[in-house]
């Protein structure tokens, strides 16, 4: 499952994302990280807009490696004993999918008159 890239219908299936579960690959586009660690930076993208509280941060977390939208890595550094997680490329296909879901929804909005008409 982890391995293989999703097809079209499977990619539909797990649209649209839990917004925790997209806000937690946002923060992991880039880098390894550990749950705390997560919490902290989805609180700094959103603009504290969105505080995950660590239940639903380590069950989105259990979802999404059951999924194989992240791995668990080794850890490095002083603090061995944090489960530290990064993306996969099937995370990376799905968080893709899902911006350009939300980025249609944005541009039918401003044509709806509802967003602003700016990037």
């Amino acid at each position: 499952m982890a391995g293989r890239p999703l097809d079209d219908d499977e990619l539909q299936q797990m649209l649209p994302l839990p917004e925790a579960v997209f806000h937690i690959l946002v923060a992991l586009a880039d880098h390894e990280n550990h749950g705390y660690a997560l919490m902290q930076e989805v609180a700094d993208l959103t603009e504290g807009r969105m505080r995950l509280r660590p239940g639903t941060l380590y069950a989105a977390i259990q979802r999404m490696l059951e999924q194989g939208l992240i791995v668990e890595v080794s850890p490095r550094g002083v603090n061995e004993r944090r489960r530290t997680y990064r993306t996969t490329p099937r995370g990376r296909q799905i968080a893709i999918s899902e911006t350009e879901r939300l980025r249609a929804l944005v541009a039918k909005a401003r044509l709806a008159g509802f967003a602003p008409r700016r990037a």
